[in-house]
């Protein structure tokens, strides 16, 4: 599996190769992790993928907490 590029890729990744559903309690745990910059996890993400890639990993979080339905 390679480290998807763009957000259609990193859905595709999370959401059908982990078998992983996009709902909001999920999305707000992983910003949550991944957002503030001082966690342990956000912190092993960086050093692992870079910092460019956790910058895409969250805007690609916060697009799909946009993209949910409202209701």
């Amino acid at each position: 599996m390679s480290v998807p590029v763009n957000y259609l890729q990193w859905r595709h990744c999370i959401e059908v190769d982990c078998g992983i559903e996009l709902t909001p309690p999920f999305i707000a745990t992983r910003l949550q992790a991944l957002a503030s910059r001082q966690t342990e996890e956000a912190k092993r993400f960086a050093r692992l993928y870079g910092d460019a890639h956790l910058r895409h990993v969250i805007g690609w979080f916060e697009r799909a907490q946009q993209e949910m339905p409202t209701g």
